[in-house]
């Protein structure tokens, strides 16, 4: 596992190469959760995992293929068991 303090900052790129390698991105903002395929590195996707300063949403966690974006209680109960 790799921690990565929020002093390092991780941007579009970071976003982009996350993608590429999960086979489901899952990005939570607020109370909306939306899933894409990953595998690709389309411009939605990468937008949706960043914030509003262009830099890679917190919490990300990425547990063998599948990368969660934003925090919400459910859907990390179901990722996580």
């Amino acid at each position: 596992m790799e921690v990565v303090p929020a002093s390092r900052k991780l941007a579009r790129k970071e976003a982009a190469g996350l993608a590429v390698q999960a086979s489901k991105i899952i990005v939570v903002k607020g109370k909306k959760v939306t899933e894409f395929a990953g595998g690709k590195a389309g411009k939605d996707v990468v937008e949706a995992m960043l914030g509003p300063t262009g830099n890679l949403r917190a919490p990300t966690i990425r547990k063998g293929k599948t990368v969660l974006v934003g925090f919400n209680r459910e859907v990390f109960e179901k990722v996580f068991g």
